[in-house]
């Protein structure tokens, strides 16, 4: 029974000691993924806006002026999407609709 126990604790203490490296590893391995640097954390995105009134983007290091970005919001303003499932959704709500009423009309017009 000693033997057991003895050779119990021996295996968890390995497997412990095993789990604490690989999340030591796996801790390195997400910094490495995200590439922090020594600097510290640096985000992807910045947005000022100066005394004037211009705002200023910085997207991954290269400067975006607010006219880039107003053309590109006008231009998202202006771009129609279609969803094709959207306009199936609501062809199916209208028959759906159609029937409904077309049922209701019928059963009062018994009554």
């Amino acid at each position: 029974m000693k033997r057991f126990m003895l050779k119990s604790i021996l295996l968890v203490s390995v497997l412990f000691v095993g789990v604490l490296i690989g999340m030591q590893k796996a801790n390195d391995g997400i910094m490495d993924m995200k590439g922090y640097d020594d600097d510290g954390f640096g985000t992807p995105l910045k947005i000022s806006e100066d005394e004037t009134g211009n705002i200023e983007a910085s997207l991954l290091g290269q400067d975006m002026g607010s006219a880039t970005i107003s053309e590109k919001k006008k231009k998202l303003e202006e771009m129609k999407s279609f969803n094709f499932f959207s306009e199936i959704g609501k062809s199916v709500a209208g028959i759906i609709k159609g029937v409904a009423e077309k049922t209701v009309e019928f059963v009062s017009s018994l009554i």
